[in-house]
């Protein structure tokens, strides 16, 4: 599997964000199969200590989150450095660098804070940025067919818990890529 859906949540939303989470799974559009999953909680100290600038309308945002989206992001928080690291092996071991597509919602949010986040480590991402993938895109085009994953496709798992909306938005672009093609 070549594709890889990523979610971030984090304390901002500018291209320098604090990350606070990452999810990811592999997944086949074409199959709406999903493979190999990962998921990790990063320090917001951390990120901060590498020079992400957190902003004051996410933070308020996330004290307004139920209990369960926020007290997951407690669990076992890594280092920024060490989180990428991790995420980075999970690429190498599943799939090839060089052909590796990685969704993001939004063509300026999850993809760019995390690539953001491994400069700010000193680190370089493991893929090429030729292959952003952005999932709000197909949802347009899932849309102009008759096809809204919004009412479409129910969630399973605890909303803003990154691998359980990773798992989410693969099955929702799995859908509408079947629908497309």
């Amino acid at each position: 599997m070549n594709h890889l859906m990523l979610d971030l949540e984090t304390m901002g939303t500018g291209t320098y964000a604090p990350i606070i989470s990452i999810g990811a799974v592999f997944f086949e559009p074409s199959t709406g199969n999903i493979g190999k999953e990962f998921s990790v909680n990063v320090s917001l100290e951390s990120s901060m200590r590498h020079r992400a600038r957190p902003d004051a309308s996410t933070i308020l945002w996330w004290m307004d989150q139920g209990e369960e989206a926020k007290v997951s992001l407690k669990d076992n928080p890594q280092e920024l450095s060490s989180a990428l690291a991790n995420f980075s092996g999970f690429i190498t071991e599943n799939a090839n660098q060089k052909y590796v597509q990685v969704w993001g919602n939004g063509a300026s949010f999850d993809c760019v804070i995390l690539r953001s986040g491994y400069t700010l480590a000193g680190q370089t991402a493991p893929w090429q940025w030729w292959n952003d993938r952005d999932v709000r895109t197909i949802v347009e085009l899932g849309k102009v067919i008759g096809f809204d994953p919004k009412k479409d496709v129910p969630f399973d798992g605890a909303r803003h818990n990154a691998l359980a909306d990773a798992k989410h938005q693969a099955k929702y672009v799995s859908a509408i890529w079947q629908k497309l093609i």
